[in-house]
């Protein structure tokens, strides 16, 4: 791990809520497979993905997968943790409480637009105690307004509570090609088909069918991510062509994904 730390009189500091900026933002590397366990921040926290891939879950929330170009944002006080799936550039962007008031009261994924982009790569390079009241500060002005209007994107996978439901989710997140129906998984588990569908939905807010499709498509991003051929990921993920999958990814992410791996 590369941390570019922050410093205050050239003293250097790992806790950004001892720096008085309403944003604080350090310069992080981190090769595949480091995992940070779960913890908090008093601060509000935006993951900038530069470059690479993360995951990243919260406790009773499910996971979220962060490709390039794309920020996790988490309120203050949230409980998470953080994998490299491969080797990524981050930029931590710690958000003070009061200037968080206007920002998502939920974890999620954002779009990070050419523009948020340029404001959070200019402001990693501000001296830690930069001047709030010149530049600087109106620079942070238009980083927080620009944040704020950013749409939430669909790479959340949530991880239903109850037992039996935790079952099945958790065999298919590693078996994603599985394609029982809930009327086989219910004699698996001992529920009927149609109290595992309401609860499925009660839990997650997806039915059955919807969460094994974001599941996959996690999945998928993540193979995409880390070079696999189209074709191979299409048949591990259990879709009968490539071009269901094709279909499939389209419609979640908006392009192709040949289209999405050029751009990675």
């Amino acid at each position: 791990m590369a941390t570019h730390w922050l410093t205050v009189n050239g003293v250097a500091v790992n806790k950004p809520e001892v720096i008085h900026r309403r944003v604080v933002i350090r310069k992080i590397d981190h090769e595949a497979g480091y995992y940070a366990p779960f913890h908090s921040h008093v601060r509000g926290q935006l993951l900038f993905i530069a470059e690479g891939l993360i995951q990243v879950s919260t406790k009773g929330d499910g996971y979220w997968v962060v490709p390039p170009q794309r920020a996790v944002w988490l309120p203050p006080h949230v409980e998470h943790d953080a994998r490299s799936l491969n080797k990524v550039k981050l930029r931590n962007v710690y958000i003070s409480k009061d200037a968080s008031q206007n920002l998502p009261n939920h974890s999620q994924v954002i779009s990070v637009t050419p523009l948020l982009r340029e404001l959070i790569l200019s402001a990693a390079e501000f001296d830690s105690l930069y001047d709030e009241t010149g530049t600087e500060g109106r620079l942070i002005d238009v980083l927080l307004d620009q944040l704020a209007s950013q749409p939430e994107v669909p790479l959340h996978l949530p991880h239903p509570k109850s037992k039996a439901l935790r079952r099945i989710a958790e065999y298919l997140i590693h078996e994603p090609a599985d394609q029982r129906t809930l009327q086989a998984w219910s004699q698996d588990v001992g529920l009927s088909a149609r109290t595992l569908a309401r609860h499925f939905i009660k839990e997650t807010g997806m039915s059955f069918g919807q969460w094994r499709q974001q599941a996959r498509l996690l999945a998928a991003i993540t193979r995409i991510s880390q070079g696999d051929p189209i074709s191979h990921i299409a048949q591990d993920l259990g879709y009968d062509s490539q071009s269901a999958f094709i279909g499939m990814f389209r419609k979640a992410m908006g392009t192709t994904p040949g289209r999405y791996l050029s751009r990675r």
